[in-house]
């Protein structure tokens, strides 16, 4: 996530939300994108150090455990930027300027001059951030398939230049030997219809197989997928997009919210702030006085309710707005209640980080430690394969 200042509940329901479920279920690096706030932001770099740790302190509110995720910044583990050059010396122009966000910011930035290398290069940026930890998904909304993808290429074309190792054939058969006959066979037979047939779901198949093995060393694997392929050892690991629900946080006027529409509640917002700014949010113009009938889907209040209240406070809601049972007051504190009892534990949470600044420094300490030991075991396998190894 890129370092842009507080962040709001809009964030909370579309992203983190999301984080927080995940970091039980697998092992989840989760980092502060500051180089890449430099792509778009690099002439305002003064912003950017103090938004990281408020940033890093609203994930902690929010519920990233950093005893179940790796959490860290995106420079202090230098191999990213490493990787990102030397992948950029095998990255065809086209491949960066056919990503299709990269005409898209630019005409939403036109204010910026993003007419720079750094800009045109972001998406080799993130494919480092993505295969320098060999991750196997990446949670994303729709919109960044097409970077998955690229980054599938990328990963893809370094393994085809790169991925050829003396003796590979004989290792690769001696790591199926590994898997057990059973599996051994399994894998053989799809292996075969995958080369032979082109059958995509015995590829899938394969691979899942591969996965799923415990006994199997990391380079063994690596071999074994390549092998699967008919290629060499897959040195970067191609991910997979994890596709993650888009929650549409609605703001205080009823547009998503978003900083630069000035609609949003930031997770750590004071209480008196919130309640203000949800009693004086716009109702269903059609209610000029309290006793005139309303439209629930004309008010930017329904929407919140829709995300916040029950059934039953829905139904009451939609029965008293259509009949003018109850007045936009009366309609606004349900909201009010559900907001602020989410935001209570952020606040409580956050509170030990602010007043101990060196506890959020320490562990993000750790983890950019815990990072680098991943980002240097892939490092030393590119520098190999790339003939930059010299000791």
């Amino acid at each position: 996530m890129r370092p842009t200042g507080s962040l709001h509940l809009g964030h909370y329901h579309g992203v983190l939300k999301n984080w927080i479920k995940l970091q039980h279920e697998h092992e989840c690096l989760f980092f502060v994108a500051d180089w890449h706030a430099l792509t778009t932001h690099y002439d305002s770099p003064e912003v950017i150090q103090d938004n990281v740790w408020e940033m890093v302190i609203d994930w902690l509110a929010a519920g990233v455990d950093p005893s179940q995720a790796v959490l860290f910044i995106q420079s202090q583990v230098p191999e990213h930027a490493e990787l990102h050059l030397l992948l950029s010396m095998i990255t065809p122009l086209g491949w960066l300027e056919r990503v299709p966000t990269y005409k898209d910011q630019q005409e939403k930035l036109s204010e910026k001059d993003l007419s720079t290398y750094g800009f045109l290069g972001y998406p080799l940026l993130q494919s480092a951030d993505i295969l320098i930890y060999r991750a196997n998904q990446v949670p994303v909304g729709e919109d960044q398939v097409p970077h998955i993808e690229f980054t599938r290429e990328m990963a893809r074309r370094f393994n085809h230049l790169y991925g050829r190792e003396i003796g590979f054939e004989q290792k690769a058969e001696a790591a199926v030997k590994k898997m057990g006959s059973k599996k051994a066979r399994l894998y053989e037979e799809l292996r075969n219809r995958y080369q032979e047939q082109g059958d995509d779901e015995a590829l899938e198949s394969a691979r899942a197989l591969l996965n799923e093995q415990q006994n199997l060393s990391l380079g063994d694997r690596e071999r074994l997928f390549g092998y699967l392929e008919g290629g060499g050892k897959m040195i970067l690991a191609e991910p997979q997009s994890l596709l993650t629900t888009a929650s549409r946080m609605p703001g205080l006027d009823g547009q998503k919210m978003s900083k630069s529409y000035s609609n949003t509640i930031t997770l750590r917002e004071d209480v008196g702030s919130v309640s203000k700014k949800i009693r004086t949010m716009p109702t269903d113009p059609a209610r000029v006085r309290r006793t005139d009938p309303g439209s629930p889907e004309k008010c930017p209040v329904w929407q919140l309710h829709q995300v916040y209240s029950s059934e039953d406070v829905q139904s009451w809601v939609r029965v008293g707005c259509t009949s003018a049972g109850i007045g936009c007051l009366e309609c606004k504190q349900p909201v009010i209640d559900a907001v602020l009892r989410e935001q209570e534990p952020m606040r409580e949470r956050a509170q030990m980080y602010m007043e101990s600044p060196s506890l959020v420094r320490n562990l993000i300490a750790d983890g950019c430690e815990k990072a680098r030991e991943l980002a240097r075991e892939t490092m030393r396998d590119v520098r190999e394969a790339m003939g930059l190894r010299y000791d």
